[in-house]
């Protein structure tokens, strides 16, 4: 709940956008809208996607799971000293996930699709229009150091600002999009796999980064 009301706050300091005008939006009293994001209320999942999408985020779905906490020590841990009745029970926290849609290769050369079947969860709150790719070939996979290996899945978000060291997506006029770390040499600049065994790519002028890997794991 607290990275929903970070966000919203976020997002309506970006946008200049009142409670008042929130509520409105989303077709509630602005003391509604108060108590959420002060957390002294919380909204139902419904009204939290809805929010975000009255905030121009339709790519963020917030999802709420279940995490059992399944020994009187844990829950004792986690929520402090529980009665005779809490014990019989078993605990449980609310997390907020956000699903981002997993896209083809092929689909990074042209316009991105309005929807997708396929999404992936995760905890992390993109800033900007964050999409998973499975990861193919092994060119990104090292014996020693960091390694994606193929079929991992990574989260692309377009908003972090590229730098040297980061792994990215990329693409040069008349090529298409790459997954590799961005580098930096006497002045120059690179697109290097992580696997040896390839060679490295100098930035050109019309070098375009597609996004910012900040997530990867493997399949399920």
């Amino acid at each position: 709940m607290d990275k929903w009301i970070a966000l919203v706050k976020q997002k309506l300091r970006e946008l200049g956008l009142s409670q008042e005008q929130l509520a409105e939006r989303v077709g509630v009293t602005q003391g509604g809208v108060g108590h959420w994001l002060r957390g002294t209320r919380t909204p139902k999942i419904d009204m939290m996607n809805k929010v975000l999408v009255a905030l121009g985020m339709p790519h963020l779905q917030v999802t709420l799971q279940i995490a059992p906490v399944t020994t009187i020590a844990e829950r004792s841990a986690q929520y402090g000293p529980t009665g005779a009745e809490a014990e019989d029970d078993i605990a449980s926290q609310y997390l907020l996930c956000f699903q981002y849609p997993v896209l083809a290769w092929a689909e990074l050369d042209g316009p991105r699709p309005a929807t997708s079947i396929v999404t992936e969860q995760t905890d992390y709150c993109a800033q900007g229009l964050a999409f998973w790719l499975r990861i193919e070939g092994d060119l990104m996979s090292a014996t020693t150091g960091p390694s994606v290996p193929e079929n991992m899945l990574i989260l692309v978000d377009p908003g972090v600002p590229a730098a040297p060291g980061k792994l990215v997506i990329a693409r040069q006029q008349g090529t298409a999009a790459m997954f590799r770390q961005l580098v930096e040499d006497g002045g120059q600049r690179y697109l290097r796999p992580l696997n040896p065994t390839y060679p490295k790519l100098l930035c050109g002028h019309d070098l375009e980064i597609l996004g910012v890997v900040v997530r990867s794991h493997g399949v399920h």
